[in-house]
Parts: C-alpha cells; structure tokens; sequence
C-alpha cells in the first residue's frame, strides 16, 4: 500500500495538503448538483463506480494518445522503497508492474485476473495461501513471470535477507516462513509462520512485482550485500522491462514519462498507442493544461478555483468523489489533563461535526457526511457506526456538561475546574499552515470547547510529521489513508507503542483484539474483533472521526473506460482499458 506505513513512507499517510474545497462539478455546461455527481461521461459513477464511463473495445479507435497531468516527478522506480513508495510513482507505473491484487473504485480489492488464474488459502495451521500463475504471463523480454519474482520480493521486503533493504513496510512479509515454486515456477506457495489476515496486501499494486531475473544481474539474490545492490539499481533505473499491458519508451525528467503498448502483453491489447504522463507539479496550472487540449485527464485535489475553472472548460466532464482519506481530530495523551476520559468524552460531545461539515465542505457538496468508525469507511465491508451511541461529535452542550458533572468537575467564571480544584489549563489545537479548511474547522472546536469553559488556541504547523513526532500539540486536526487491507493499518495506527499511535494511546484490550484481528484466517472474525475494538477507542474517546476526504477526476467527454478511482491505485489502475471512442 502506498506511503501508508512507519518511517519516510508515514510522512504521506499524513494528508497534509492543500485546503480542500468541494463543488458540485459538471461537464462544461456548467451544470451538475450539490453532490457533485456530473453529467455526461461520470454521470453513473455514484450509482456504479466501477463500471461508470465504460465502453467495449470494439467502440474504440485503434490508435490514439491520452496525456494525464501527474503532479509529482519521479525520483525512485523502486515502488517498494520507503523513497519510491509514493502515489504519483504508482501511477505512473500501474500500466507496467505486475500484481497480485487491485484496489477497484467502489473501494474494494479484487485479484488481478490479468496475472493469476487463482489464490486461495489452502490452509489454516499453518496459514498456506497458493497462488496459480497464468502460463503466459512474461515479462517484456519473454521472461516468464514465476514464483522466482515472488520470491525475489519477498527477500527484499522481509526485513531479514536484507535488513539494510530501505523498503516501505515489512507488514506481513516478515510473518512469512517460506514461498516455494513448483510447475515450472507457475505456482506460488507461500507459508506463514504466524497467520496474517491481510494476506491479499502481499505482491499487490501497491507493493509490486519486480523481475528477479534481471535482478541477479546486478547483485547475488543469496546475500544480503547482493539483495540491497539490486533492490538499489530498480530505485534508480528507469524500467526497461514490463509485465503490463504498457512498457516505458521516454522519460523526461520533470517533464514528461510516455507508455506504449507492451509487444509482448498476454492480455486483451491496449487501443491507446500512447499514454503520456506530463508532469505539472502546481496543480494550479492544471485547469489551464485541460483547457488547452494539452493535457486530457487531470487528478488534482479539490479547490475551489480549480473546480470552477473545470466545470466551465467544454467538452470537459469532472466528478467528486469519496474515498479512503480522512478527517480527524486526535488528543495527545502525553498531556496530564487530557488523560482523564471524561474531559476527553466532554470535548468530543460538545463538538458538533454536522456544523462542521456544513461550515466547511459542506458548502461545496452534498455527499460529505459524518464518519464513524476510526478503520472502515461507509463503502467497504466492516464498517459499523461506533460513534453515535456515545453522543460524540453531536454538539451536545448539556451533555457535555453532564459528563463533566459526574466526574467531579465544574464551570466557575467561565472557566473549567477539574476535581482537584485546579482550573484546566489553555490547550492548543493544531492544524496544516495553508489548509483553510482545517483552520476552520479547528476555530469551530476552540469555540465549542469554550462553551465548556476550556480556552483551546488555534495554531498551524508548517512541519505536521514533525509536531505529531515531537507531541507539541494537544488536539491535532490531521488525515489518515486508510487501506482496502486494514488490519495491518489498525495495529500501526492505534497499539501500544506503534509509530503511528502519534498520541500514546494505550488500552490493553484493544492492543489484543487488533493483534488478534491481525492474525487471523477468517476475514470475518477479524472484522469483528477489529469492531469490537472500535467500541473500545469510541468509549475511550482518543480520536473522533470527521468525515471522508473528496478526490476529484476531470477528463474529455471522448475518452472511455477512464473513472474515478479514489483508492491508491488512482483512476490508472484500468489503464489498459483506457480509449478514444470511435465517431
């Protein structure tokens, strides 16, 4: 997964960027509504996201050129460096890299059909996960794609084999004991030594496949010195290989990287003859780009100006849509006074995030509304309102003041008296320095909490990994990314001691039950315990969660099979299906 675990790779977990604005977009006609849905080509997306814009091959040109403005150059083609671990990066090469796994548009995962025939858990004890091949499926220079690639991965990534490999998670990797090939290299069998219920994370699009083949020739695969010489040379190197329905003909730094239909691709052909990623990195000038015909499909985040410039630029549809980033404002429980629960749970109530939303995002779109659960969103399997029932997040003053009461404290002068007599002390609520939306929203809780007779300061931070690392905060306002694999993510975010758990949150219980989740053979138990633990953080009153972040997709009405995708895979994961419509 990309960018979503410890170390440099942690950095963009952290969604710091610029204020996000909504709008209801359109088409160039200017139309549209407040949800955001458009008409013409993305008019079906809400309904049907994965399916939305699509037309058979036969109703494509032959031929035709598709540029996407990609926002970030590229610096390391290693995708599972902690450095090459980034989004753009994965964009760009989605057409190029093999994959177990996909992250499809209704925020789901699928196999890649593509590359394999099967992958079924074939066993519990241990947990044994099998993965079929299909026969001719080759890299590039008719290398067959086989368990060795699998295995070459899985050394590098492993945190063993190669220690000094800088990679950008180990998670489940390292629980592997052995992967072994067998019929000719076309079957995978990989053995666990402690299960892992996110085993659909290993080998998938955000942690790709490598050819281990050109791999031994640049460093002994059976040394750790020879592991991190290759692992070093696929960062550096611009990919002369593919086992995707593109291959790589030009890149031009911080200008442009162009694909061209791969020879030897074993799938259904591309009809695009080229695909050409132009790099533009101030999103600003995108709209311009559009409008000039220069660039055809654009990916930037949602602010207001840009929108609206899109919306008016002809022949031009756009869409909002919801995905797996979120708001959320979290307590540092380093400070003395935030570790009693009934402040905690005070603060949380009398926050009304409806208001919120309706005085940020709200404004631009209708599809924004409350999250409540702190793992799973709305969409995807698992998700279960564990917020509501505590009364957090409703803007219940009198409630708020209830839970107060009971627990010894009280409002003297406009001022909040804790049970020992001690007037509470100023607290800091901290938020990304640019982002409009986030200082917003985080004068709406100073003020809330002032109806508690607690003075909350409002104060950016231009370094937020920094202020999260060093704790110099009392509420951060930040977002996580979550994953179509979340279990895995929930031990980072919110164990004992994790690198992630920015606030020290600590309850004994919820360590358990998300190690556990982490560690199971049955997906819907681990969905259950993960819930369980839900409950717990909820009561315990550590994080609230806001609502789900928009991503935002424009593109000409003439090109096919191009969508939304607000996964980490982005709107490339179905490049190869991308066209011009014929007529």
């Amino acid at each position: 997964m990309l960018r979503s675990k410890s170390g440099a790779a942690r950095a963009a977990a952290l969604v710091a960027g610029a204020a996000l604005v909504l709008s209801a977009c359109s088409g160039g006609d200017g139309g549209g509504d407040g949800s955001g849905q458009t008409g013409q080509i993305f008019a079906e997306c809400d309904a049907n996201p994965n399916e939305c814009n699509s037309s058979p091959a036969d109703q494509l040109q032959d031929g035709g050129q598709v540029t996407m403005a990609l926002e970030k150059d590229i610096a390391n083609w290693n995708l599972n460096s902690s450095e090459g671990n980034v989004f753009e990066s994965g964009m760009a090469l989605k057409g190029v890299l093999p994959s177990t796994y996909l992250s499809n548009p209704d925020l789901k995962f699928t196999m890649n059909e593509d590359l394999l025939e099967s992958a079924e858990q074939t066993n519990t004890d241990p947990q044994t996960i099998v993965y079929k091949i299909k026969q001719e499926a080759v890299w590039s220079d008719g290398t067959p794609v086989s368990a060795e690639d699998f295995i070459y991965v899985w050394k590098t990534q492993n945190g063993k084999d190669c220690p000094e490999c800088a990679v950008a998670t180990t998670a489940g990797y390292d629980q592997v004991r052995t992967v072994e090939g067998s019929d000719n290299g076309k079957t995978v069998t990989v053995t666990y030594d402690k299960p892992f219920t996110d085993w659909q994370q290993l080998w998938e699009s955000g942690q790709p496949i490598y050819p281990a083949h050109i791999a031994k020739e640049h460093g002994d695969l059976n040394t750790p010195e020879g592991l991190k010489s290759a692992f070093d040379w696929f960062g550096a190197n611009v990919p002369t290989y593919s086992a995707g329905p593109y291959k790589i003909e030009n890149f031009e730094k911080n200008r442009s990287l162009t694909l061209v239909p791969n020879e030897r691709w074993w799938g259904d052909k591309p009809k695009l003859e080229r695909v050409i990623f132009r790099i533009i990195t101030d999103a600003a000038q995108e709209p311009t780009a559009l409008q000039n015909n220069e660039v055809q499909v654009i990916y930037p985040q949602p602010q207001v100006d840009l929108v609206n410039q899109v919306r008016n630029i002809p022949n031009v549809s756009s869409y909002v849509g919801l995905g797996l980033t979120w708001e959320h404002f979290d307590f540092n429980l380093d400070n003395e006074v935030l570790k009693d629960k009934a402040l905690r749970q005070a603060l949380f109530t009398v926050v009304d995030r409806q208001a919120l939303i309706d005085g940020t995002v709200g404004q631009f779109t209708d599809k924004v509304e409350p999250l409540n659960s702190n793992n799973f969103m709305p969409q995807q399997e698992g998700y279960e309102d564990v917020i509501s029932e505590t009364g957090q997040g409703t803007g219940d003053v009198e409630a708020a003041k209830k839970i107060l009461t009971d627990a010894g404290y009280k409002i003297e002068n406009n001022r909040l008296i804790d049970p020992d007599g001690q007037p509470i002390p100023e607290m800091s609520v901290r938020y990304t320095t640019g982002n409009q939306i986030r200082q917003d929203s985080s004068e709406l809780f100073a003020q809330a909490a002032k109806q508690l007779g607690v003075t909350v300061n409002v104060s950016p931070t231009d370094d937020l990994g920094g202020t999260l690392e060093s704790g110099e905060y009392d509420i951060m306002l930040f977002a996580w990314v979550a994953s179509p694999y979340p279990f895995a993510n929930a031990v980072q975010n919110w164990t004992t001691g994790q690198g992630n758990n920015f606030g020290n949150y600590s309850n004994p219980d919820v360590d358990r039950l998300l190690n556990e989740a982490a560690a199971e053979t049955d997906r819907q138990d681990a969905l259950g315990k993960v819930n369980e633990a839900n409950r717990i953080m909820a009561e315990d009153a550590y994080v609230l969660p806001l609502y789900q972040k928009p991503t935002f997709i424009a593109a000409y009405d003439n090109l096919a099979n191009v969508r939304n995708n607000s996964t980490l895979d982005g709107p490339v994961y179905n490049i190869g299906e991308w066209g011009v419509r014929a007529g």
